[in-house]
């Protein structure tokens, strides 16, 4: 279907020329896909659906698939799934533009590499966590605490509000 070096590169020529209304399914599996030089999906699936509108073509996508992730507790790699859906329109021409500003190329070739990329970095957390309970590093040596107890304690009146503890 698609060109390995392109794989969400396809041609929705003969869209333009259906009616208002008329819809066609792109299903996008792949084992793993490099989006960019700083994504990479493994387990990927898509399916975009292209619907033909007065003002241009209309994308609908709903996308998943997992990546690896760093925790930001313990510094462990970790594989984070994603999940996202996207509506775009691909204009005809300028009056009906929208604040994308995508036009449908020349060639008529829809290439949805940089879209896919951007929606799926979006899902990505702020703070990426393994696992709700990490423990995380240890504050002295540095051990990661979910593999192993270091025996370091913190120092009772280190924080300013040790003192409140007496109070309960």
């Amino acid at each position: 279907m698609s060109n390995p070096r392109r794989p969400f590169r396809f041609n929705v020529g003969f869209i333009i020329h259906e009616e208002v209304g008329y819809v066609h399914e792109f299903a996008f599996d792949f084992e793993t896909v490099k989006i960019a030089d700083d994504l990479e999906l493994r387990h990927f699936h898509g399916l975009a659906q292209v619907s033909r509108t007065p003002q241009g073509l209309l994308l609908q996508g709903s996308f998943s698939g997992e990546t690896t992730l760093e925790c930001v507790r313990c510094l462990s790699a970790f594989e984070q799934g994603l999940v996202w859906e996207m509506t775009e329109l691909y204009a005809f021409d300028s009056r009906s533009v929208t604040d994308s500003g995508l036009f449908i190329p020349d060639d008529a070739h829809l290439d949805l590499q940089e879209l896919i990329r951007e929606y799926a970095l979006l899902e990505f957390p702020i703070k990426p966590v393994c696992k709700p309970d990490c423990k995380g590093l240890c504050t002295v040596c540095g051990e990661n605490l979910n593999e192993r107890d270091c025996g370091h304690r913190p120092e009772q009146g280190s924080s300013p509000f040790s003192i409140l503890k007496d109070l309960l």
